[in-house]
């Protein structure tokens, strides 16, 4: 398995935001943590990455307990909050973490090319960071995030703000990136999102209280949608 969480809890002071979740995540799968804000999807994906560590249990990034500096280069990672450099233009922010990543000549060159391409601003690449809309700056950070074509790629919440017909092509994307062998992780509360991925952990109040197929859960609870499925397992709308 290329993501294993065991019996990981996590605590703020005397308030535990995540408790004993438990699952795993194998290579080549789009995996999606859904529910509500508030529900600790973020806290859970930044124990992935090794942003926090669990303050009980162990999370484990292929093989390596996190947090582990060493794996961070075998980690793509877009949070919800976008680390960008107003000042500098698009294009300028990419080649930025491009150069952070090792990337040289060519390959760098390409790889800038085809991740501004992807989220559709080549043509607004020698604007100002600054002055993208807040849409664009989500497309820029996802951007960012699969420059250095990472083994494991983890988004929070990466469509918020992004229109319906873009949504669709970066989700179509990140099926083809899943299938050269990469593994996904995929913060969301947007039901039908969850319908494009291969699995699905329903979270609610820092607990993890289904998790399956789409086909799976739908099934287990007679449902026609994610949502109703979601509200079956005693889920809240978020």
């Amino acid at each position: 398995m290329s993501i294993v969480l065991h019996s990981v809890s996590k605590s703020f002071a005397k308030k535990e935001v995540i408790k004993d979740v438990s699952f795993s995540v194998g290579k080549g799968e789009i995996f999606v943590l859904l529910g509500p804000s508030g529900s600790g999807k973020t806290t859970l994906i930044k124990m992935i990455v090794g942003i926090e560590e669990a303050s009980k249990g162990e999370a484990k990034v292929l093989g390596v307990k996190m947090p582990n500096l060493d794996s961070l280069q075998k980690i793509g990672f877009m949070a919800q909050s976008d680390a960008l450099y107003g000042e500098l233009t698009g294009k300028e922010n990419i080649a930025f973490f491009a150069a952070l990543s090792g990337l040289k000549g060519k390959i760098k060159k390409e790889r800038i090319e085809y991740v501004m391409n992807l989220v559709n601003l080549s043509e607004h690449a020698s604007k100002r960071a600054g002055d993208y809309s807040g849409g664009m700056k989500r497309r820029l950070s996802l951007a960012i995030s699969m420059l250095h074509e990472p083994q494991i790629l983890v988004l929070d919440e990466p469509t918020v703000g992004i229109d319906p017909i873009l949504r669709q092509s970066i989700w179509e994307e990140l099926e083809n990136i899943r299938r050269t062998g990469t593994t996904i992780v995929v913060t969301t509360h947007v039901m039908d999102e969850a319908e494009k991925c291969d699995r699905i952990g329903f979270i609610r109040e820092g607990v993890l209280i289904a998790s399956g197929t789409p086909q799976q859960l739908k099934a287990d609870t007679k449902a026609a949608t994610i949502e109703e499925a979601f509200l079956a397992y005693g889920g809240v709308r978020g």
